[in-house]
């Protein structure tokens, strides 16, 4: 998408210099800053603390941090010792351990002369593929905010709520639950997106700075406030985005999510989640037995960051000195309260006939 007019994915490799470049998304939205990785260790780092953040996103930055490695050392050691380093930094994200292991399953037969050039070209070619993924997630969710749209006198926005960042900053372009905002509103079909702050992180920020650079109606609400909306029939449409999917259609997605989708079935709100298809967990069946929760640190519960009188950037403590934090990451929400699955080949519905009639042979595999 554009920053200042200008075209950015969230991450890209820059030839002139032969380099992998990010957003640094720590400082978003109040400041715009690029960061160049250049080892293994750098690239765990982004992903362990959230330089890059979203589901697609940190699969396209592991194969990028292999392919860094296997430029310095091709060998199976350093081949391993990367998919390791790599796999360690998130544990609830799917698409880390699919991104990895389609990197490291088509290097091992290789000789290690070849491993560079061909890791490198996996990365590019796995971050073009979640280019496209999103864009078609975006026309397919396009057609069921046209079908609400019929409903509505002129000029009247379509309302969307949506929960964290699942934007084109989560992802490599376009983003998941963001496509089909950008494909509605580049049609011309006028929307209106309620943004939930999405504590801790305050990822919603992230999703209310992208669509407004976008031009798009939007107000960013207090998490607590979609319900409300709900109950007063302020809200056609909830979309999400996910970090894995359960096989039985169990949508695991940014803590807060569960509480979304039950509000919406409470009031009769379609809740439908975007789902780039890396991101089903077919070995899975129970997302909430199953999917590892990841726990963070208790400072990003206690402090806030946030533009400060002088105009710095800074952290402020909220909560009481000395209370104890906790931080699960991730809620999963059951699949008999979502009422569709926006994947690059369709909508379907969340149960594992739906995901089948989608994609037969990943589900035979």
């Amino acid at each position: 998408m554009k920053v200042n007019g200008t075209h950015y994915r969230s991450i890209w490799y820059d030839s002139a210099d032969d380099t992998v470049r990010i957003i640094d998304q720590r400082w978003l939205p109040h400041v715009f800053k690029i960061e160049t990785l250049k080892s293994l260790e750098s690239f765990a780092t982004a992903i362990a603390d959230m330089w890059v953040r979203g589901a697609p996103l940190i699969g396209a930055t592991a194969a990028y941090g292999l392919a860094e490695e296997m430029r310095r050392d091709p060998s199976d050691g350093a081949l391993n010792r990367a998919w390791e380093v790599l796999h360690d930094t998130r544990p609830t994200a799917i698409n880390l351990r699919w991104a990895l292991d389609r990197c490291r399953n088509h290097l091992q037969p290789l000789p290690t002369s070849q491993r560079a050039d061909a890791a490198m070209r996996l990365a590019h070619e796995i971050a073009d593929e979640d280019v496209e993924i999103n864009r078609m997630i975006g026309v397919h969710g396009l057609e069921i905010v046209k079908q609400i749209a019929t409903s509505k006198t002129d000029g009247e926005p379509v309302r969307l709520l949506t929960h964290c960042n699942a934007g084109w900053l989560a992802t490599v372009d376009w983003g998941t639950a963001t496509s089909p905002m950008y494909h509605a509103a580049d049609a011309g079909i006028p929307i209106h997106v309620w943004v939930d702050e999405t504590r801790p992180r305050n990822q919603g920020a992230l999703t209310a700075w992208e669509v407004g650079s976008h031009g798009i109606s939007h107000a960013y609400i207090t998490d607590n406030a979609g319900g409300h909306l709900m109950q007063h029939g302020m809200v056609d449409m909830v979309i999400t985005g996910t970090d894995r999917t359960t096989a039985r259609g169990d949508v695991c997605n940014k803590i807060g999510t569960y509480l979304k989708a039950l509000a919406a079935h409470d009031n009769g709100v379609p809740f439908y989640v975007a789902l780039p298809s890396p991101t089903i967990d077919w070995t899975v069946q129970d997302g909430v037995k199953e999917i590892p929760i990841e726990e963070r640190g208790g400072r990003e519960v206690s402090h806030v960051q946030g533009i400060l009188a002088d105009g710095s950037i800074g952290e402020a403590q909220v909560s009481p000195q000395g209370s104890p934090v906790g931080n699960p990451a991730f809620d999963v929400t059951p699949a008999r309260l979502v009422t569709g699955l926006i994947t690059e080949r369709g909508v379907c519905e969340a149960s594992p006939e739906g995901l089948t009639s989608l994609f037969p042979e990943r589900a035979a595999a």
